[in-house]
């Protein structure tokens, strides 16, 4: 029954006339009948009402929440609605079909403050009543067709104690109202000022309203708010799309009156004035086109006669005077063309032969060696690189090969008949024909020829890279080999020392063991002149040999030991003989001093961790020997 009701109701329209004819148009033929059966509805929608209130007062817990609605803003500015307060009571709109439409916002420019609506439907506090929220089980209640451009709703279910300053409290939160219309049978319409304060205000239905604090039916009543259709609102908006219409078809006229062609300015009449200015015009070649055209069209409009045909005549000289400035021109382009092309095949030589090189890439990817070291996705995505770069190279090769080069000549004829071409010989067209095979075959070998010296190139590297590692590996095994024989001569020498110190051992072992044993003088004089001789057989070409190189490096060392007779340390023997020798390494100077005892003799010197090997020149020594020994044996003779 509430939802024919507000059928009814909310169907009728009020336009711009009096509130009488308004209530005249909306009540129908028979206002007594309908406002009776009208009373009846309502009293029986008031009494719903106020039960659905009390039940709704008595477990109001379950409805209210702990933040309240209305959501002052800090601004002052009133017009701060348009990003805020309209944005989220759309938001609130989830049960209105037509949310999301664009729509304008209203510009507020009452003095309260404007709200924020949260997104769950709350308890809204005014100041003469309050709005509490609909059952959040409820079904959502229905709402017509919305009527183009409307800005009226209708508001039913209103209490019997309510006021046009509550009603106006209630609903300028949802925006600016024009016009309110409250009827005596609890019901009213509403216009606003614009087309979006009527989604806020739809938002408003099903609230059950109260006034004041109390809760009888003639302070409480269900809200039900819904569109209506008035004759203002529609003539307004089709005024408004009359206006859009007519703007949209008064930029379309500019758009065309913009790319409408301009139809060329009307050709001068002839006079003998105006043939002067069109001669001169002719002779330049900026204006030499314009020129043209208007003489062609004074001689189509007959205007040459016996009078002015020696203008005419003149006219006429001075246009074929630029027949041989057209052949040179065409010359020069021919000669730019050729220019062109030149360029053309060297930079499609350069394409053919970093294609080949990035072919080289993949064949070179390709080797065993380096293809086990790819994943499966990585082989697959090279392989089809390789097929595509081919594919491109030998599209490119086709197109050089096949690309036709018509060097057609075109007739200029000062007819308005087509273009032809000259006919040519079978023998001219076998003689292009073979020049452009020539050409592509030239370009061919010219790309083979790179592609040979690049071979040539990376085959030359690789063979320098492996000299290079060739020369390495010999020096290196050169190394290894002289190292190999120190190794074998200080085992040796090792060895040697070994034998040395067991022999040592056991003569103190005999001599702890036997009697002391003291040497005469022969002995010693004996021994002297055994290591005597033992120098001279060294020295003897039949001994050890010596080469030039060693004899000079004997000669130095023994010059420099005999100057520092406490003996030099190996390096510094070497800082010393390097200034002579700079290829001389410590090594092959302590090989060279062990293999003449004789000459030089190394000692310790020092204690513990100042120990110090010390290298001494000792031939003198054994000299001074053999002849001490000499003398004595003398002596005694």
């Amino acid at each position: 029954m509430q939802m024919n009701t507000v059928g009814v109701l909310g169907s009728h329209a009020f336009g711009s006339g009096s509130f009488r004819n308004s209530d005249r148009n909306m009540n129908g033929s028979d206002p007594k009948s309908r406002d009776q059966s009208e009373e009846r509805r309502f009293r029986a929608q008031r009494e719903r009402d106020r039960r659905e209130t009390e039940r709704s007062l008595n477990d109001s817990d379950s409805n209210m929440s702990g933040s309240q609605e209305v959501l002052p803003v800090n601004s002052g500015d009133a017009n701060m609605y348009m990003m805020g307060s309209v944005d989220s009571v759309m938001m609130n709109m989830f049960m209105n079909p037509f949310m999301g439409m664009n729509i304008v916002p209203p510009m507020l420019t009452s003095g309260d403050p404007p709200i924020i609506m949260n997104p769950v439907k709350e308890i809204i506090h005014c100041k003469s009543c309050t709005l509490f929220p609909p059952n959040p089980h409820a079904p959502a209640p229905t709402t017509r067709e919305r009527p183009p451009g409307c800005r009226t709703v209708f508001v039913g279910g209103l209490p019997e104690k309510i006021s046009e300053e509550i009603i106006h409290e209630i609903f300028e939160r949802c925006g600016e109202i024009s016009t309110l219309r409250l009827s005596k049978k609890n019901f009213c319409h509403i216009r606003f000022v614009f087309e979006s304060s009527v989604d806020a205000a739809i938002f408003l239905s099903g609230y059950r309203v109260r006034i004041g604090s109390n809760i009888d039916a003639g302070h409480t009543g269900r809200l039900h708010v819904d569109y209506a259709q008035a004759r203002d609102d529609q003539y307004e908006w089709e005024c408004r799309q009359r206006q859009l219409q007519r703007e949209q078809r008064h930029r379309e006229r500019m758009e065309e009156e913009r790319l409408k062609r301009s139809s060329p300015p009307p050709v001068i009449h002839y006079t003998d004035h105006e043939a002067s200015n069109v001669a001169e015009k002719i002779k330049q070649d900026d204006t030499f086109t314009k020129a043209v055209q208007i003489v062609i069209t004074w001689l189509e409009r007959g205007d040459c006669n016996k009078k002015n045909a020696n203008n005419f005549y003149s006219m006429i000289q001075s246009t074929n005077s630029h027949v041989r400035r057209l052949l040179n021109e065409k010359s020069h382009y021919e000669e730019e063309l050729k220019k062109a092309k030149d360029l053309l095949k060297g930079r499609m030589q350069g394409i053919l032969l970093q294609f080949s090189h990035i072919e080289r890439l993949f064949t070179a990817a390709h080797h065993k060696k380096v293809w086990d070291h790819f994943t499966k996705a990585q082989r697959k995505n090279i392989e089809a690189w390789k097929k595509q770069s081919l594919e491109i190279k030998n599209f490119q090769l086709e197109d050089i090969q096949e690309k036709p080069r018509d060097d057609d000549e075109m007739d200029v004829s000062d007819d308005d008949e087509p273009i032809k071409k000259k006919p040519r010989d079978a023998s001219t067209e076998e003689r292009n024909n073979l020049k452009d095979e020539n050409d592509s075959l030239k370009c061919q070998v010219e790309a083979y020829k790179n592609e040979v010296e690049v071979i040539k190139m990376d085959y030359k590297k690789d063979l320098d890279d492996k000299e290079k590692q060739f020369k390495m590996l010999q020096q290196t095994l050169q190394g290894m080999q002289q190292q190999l024989m120190e190794a074998k001569r200080k085992q040796l020498e090792e060895e040697q020392k070994v034998k040395e110190l067991e022999t040592k051992l056991k003569v103190d072992r005999a001599a702890k063991i036997s009697e002391v044993i003291t040497l005469d003088d022969d002995d010693v004089e004996q021994s002297d002149s055994d290591s005597v001789t033992e120098v001279s057989s060294n020295s003897r070409p039949g001994g050890t040999s010596v080469s030039d190189s060693d004899a000079k490096l004997i000669g130095v060392i023994s010059t420099f030991l005999n100057v520092h007779p406490f003996g030099a340390s190996l390096d510094y023997i070497w800082s010393y003989v390097s200034k002579i020798e700079p290829n001389l390494r410590p090594a092959d100077i302590e090989s060279l001093m062990n293999r003449f005892p004789s000459v030089f003799k190394q000692e310790l010197v020092g204690i513990g961790a100042n120990i110090e090997r010390k290298w001494i020149f000792n031939a003198f020594h054994i000299v001074q020997r053999y002849n001490s020994s000499n003398k004595s044996k003398e002596n005694n003779d």
